[in-house]
């Protein structure tokens, strides 16, 4: 097994370079770049889709170095030392490998410099926002767990049944519709949209939670989070449900389970006792990836919904202001951590049962 690991954790390096490779070139080919972001914020405008059509961010590069005969249309009119200032704060005037180089020589140092438009550190905004994205991560998994469980092994052991049969329909109508939908609906019906003002409409906590009681402060973060953990959770028990159906109806089926009914077991103790060690396998060792789905995919949407102050909403931000280091920070940190909890998850596999040997078949 631990050959197995490191030989998974030497694939990584090549595979993470690959990611920000594929990623940072097609950022640098895209129009629209922080240079023209800062200078449509000199003008007092915000970029219109027109201007990023018309020069990307080679485009305001070169007009700084021809002295100002820019390409870029929203830059005319301005000063081109002021131009060639922005360019090089920027770092735009070294050519894209040597960017791309000096920012992996930082990364691997977790140094991602600071945020273009924020002033801070990219570092410092993680670790602020981050707090967020895993509480609504832990939540979301826990509760989705809490509720795939018992319901796919009451669909395994009534499969069939009438009960089988709308439960599975529930479960296709969550599948089919995407979370976001589900978290628009809630706040149309729960949040003030049109029918009941129950619960708060965005942030984690109110105003005043730090002047309130610690009872009161924990029935306040409950309050704000209940609506973003329920559209999750109604996006994300699916795939999860019908795993441990599976998982029980294939260990149902098989001699050991037969052997301990002719024993005469009760039937609660064949489950409980003898079928739901192995038909958990599967589904415990798959935590790492759900985790890591609803943590880092699954609630980018549903932070911006609900304008939770998440890693999400950061990225978003980030993304429509061309804010780089934050963008290719967060992307480096999520694939990191993506690819991490991928060998936690194959390595749960060969603890949880020994039969598993991924060695045997190669990395």
């Amino acid at each position: 097994m631990i050959a197995y690991a490191i030989r998974r954790i030497l694939l990584m390096i090549p595979t993470l370079f690959a990611i920000m490779v594929v990623n940072f070139f097609i950022i640098q080919a895209a129009p629209g770049g922080p240079v023209q972001q800062m200078i449509a914020k000199l003008r007092g405008n915000t970029v219109s889709a027109t201007e990023r059509v018309s020069g990307g961010q080679g485009d305001v590069a070169q007009g700084a170095q021809a002295g100002g005969d820019t390409q870029y249309r929203g830059a005319r009119g301005i000063d081109p030392a002021l131009i060639k200032q922005l360019v090089h704060q920027y770092g735009f005037d070294k050519p894209p490998l040597e960017r791309f180089a000096l920012m992996m020589k930082n990364y691997v140092r977790f140094d991602f410099g600071n945020s273009f438009f924020q002033d801070r550190s990219v570092v410092s905004l993680i670790c602020d926002k981050l707090p967020v994205s895993i509480s609504i991560g832990l939540w979301t998994t826990l509760f989705t767990y809490l509720v795939s469980i018992p319901l796919g092994i009451r669909k395994a052991v009534k499969d069939g049944s009438g009960f089988d049969v709308w439960t599975s329909t529930v479960i296709i109508v969550g599948y089919a519709v995407p979370s976001f939908l589900f978290a628009v609906l809630l706040i149309v019906l729960f949040a003030g949209g049109s029918y009941f003002s129950l619960f708060p409409l965005r942030g984690l906590v109110s105003d005043n939670w730090a002047s309130l009681s610690w009872p009161m402060r924990i029935v306040d973060y409950f309050w704000h989070i209940a609506l973003p953990i329920l559209s999750l959770v109604i996006g994300s028990f699916a795939t999860l449900t019908m795993l441990t159906k599976n998982c029980f109806l294939d260990e149902i089926n098989k001699q050991y389970v037969l052997t301990a009914r002719a024993k005469g077991l009760t039937e609660r103790r064949v489950l409980y006792g003898h079928v739901f060690r192995n038909a958990m396998l599967l589904v415990v060792a798959s935590f790492p990836a759900t985790l890591v789905s609803i943590l880092f995919t699954g609630s980018l949407l549903i932070e911006v919904i609900f304008s939770l102050d998440g890693l999400g909403l950061l990225g978003f931000e980030a993304a429509i202001n061309r804010d780089y280091p934050i963008m290719f920070a967060t992307l480096y940190v999520f694939t990191l951590i993506g690819l991490v909890l991928k060998l936690v998850s194959d390595l749960t596999y060969m603890l949880i049962d020994p039969r598993i040997d991924f060695a045997t078949r190669g990395a």
